[in-house]
């Protein structure tokens, strides 16, 4: 070969190993394709790879096949669901991880996997999946044991319950989200405040109920039982939530609704009683989802970022997946309060 050559000395794997900073054994695990390897670790081994343009030995795996992992909800459609697909699809594609976006099974009608948990939960693992993130969905104990047994991560996002307490969730300050919004009204001299709740065993319902409770205690005033109504996270059910709280003796002033959706469904039943919004009666949402700013008044709400969620959630499971462990098994993020058009002083108070 000529002297004056620049042919470059061809990358071997100890070269990338030393790239990357990490050990053979590890650049190895990734070059193969391995799952047990943290994702930023993962990520420096393959841009070392590409930079030094290593090219594996004949009969080795390229670089690390497609790494993907289930994102499943109860509900495809909603607002705050898409927008918690957002994040997560986000977070995946910074981390070279693809999102397949699924239903919980129901079973019926169904393919034979899923009849059972361990029949969900085998085919997920078949399937190469990294791990599942189970969205506003209510687990079982049988379910989570499937998963366990299949050595197949879970992150559940805003659950509606958690059979057990080792169960990795992410969700909002719920508490605190619900005494703001609660103090909002109360500020602006309402007394008599509805609660449009979520379904009875939702756990985070549950949350933003006691943080109203608490906001009225603290003001001095008894939480009446005839102004605190359940129901499911729905237009319908706040429409009929609104019609039962303002056909009330003594209707409320204010609302505070445990959703966007449902606070839409409350405006709407406060408009066909020829009641304005926010003049007649104040509405608090919670999400702070689309719906908020297109509706008409655009409504005050507590703004749970539901973007971020989906983000931690993927980043959490990677973690899992590579064996890292965790600080805390759940993870709570900061709610805010949005004061929008939808609330107003309580008449007399103006």
């Amino acid at each position: 070969m000529p002297s004056g050559s620049n042919t470059r000395r061809r990358a071997t794997l100890a070269m990338v190993a030393e790239a990357a900073g990490v050990s053979l054994p590890t650049a190895s695990k990734v070059i193969n394709g391995r799952g047990d390897v943290a994702a930023a670790t993962r990520l420096r081994v393959e841009e070392a790879a590409r930079e030094l343009g290593y090219v594996p030995p004949v009969g080795r795996r390229s670089i690390t096949p497609a790494r993907v992992v289930d994102l499943v909800f109860d509900d495809l459609v909603s607002p705050y669901s898409l927008e918690v697909l957002r994040g997560v699809t986000e977070a995946g594609a910074e981390t070279g991880v693809d999102v397949v976006v699924n239903r919980i099974p129901t079973g019926s009608g169904e393919p034979a996997w899923a009849s059972t948990p361990e029949g969900w939960a085998n085919r997920l693992k078949a399937a190469g999946r990294e791990g599942i993130i189970i969205v506003t969905s209510e687990l079982t104990e049988e379910q989570v044991d499937a998963f366990d047994k299949a050595s197949l991560p879970l992150v559940v996002i805003d659950p509606l319950n958690l059979p057990r307490t080792d169960v990795t969730s992410v969700g909002a300050t719920n508490f605190s989200g619900g005494l703001s919004a609660t103090e909002h009204l109360l500020c602006l001299g309402h007394r008599r405040i509805g609660f449009a709740g979520g379904p009875v065993r939702a756990a985070c319902g549950q949350a933003r109920l006691h943080g109203y409770r608490a906001a009225l205690e603290k003001a001095d005033i008894s939480p009446d039982p005839e102004l605190t109504l359940h129901g499911p996270f729905s237009y319908p059910a706040g429409l009929e939530m609104g019609s039962q709280l303002l056909s009330a003796p003594e209707p409320p002033t204010a609302v505070f609704a445990a959703s966007d959706t449902t606070a839409l469904g409350v405006v709407e039943a406060a408009r066909r009683r020829g009641l304005r919004v926010p003049d007649d009666l104040s509405v608090v949402g919670f999400d702070d989802t689309i719906l908020a700013t297109l509706a008409t008044p655009a409504l005050t709400v507590v703004r749970q970022p539901l973007f971020d969620m989906g983000r931690v959630a993927l980043r959490t499971l990677l973690r899992l997946a590579a064996g890292e462990s965790l600080d805390s098994h759940h993870v709570e993020l900061a709610t805010q309060l949005v004061v929008r058009d939808s609330t107003a002083p309580r008449r007399g108070e103006r």
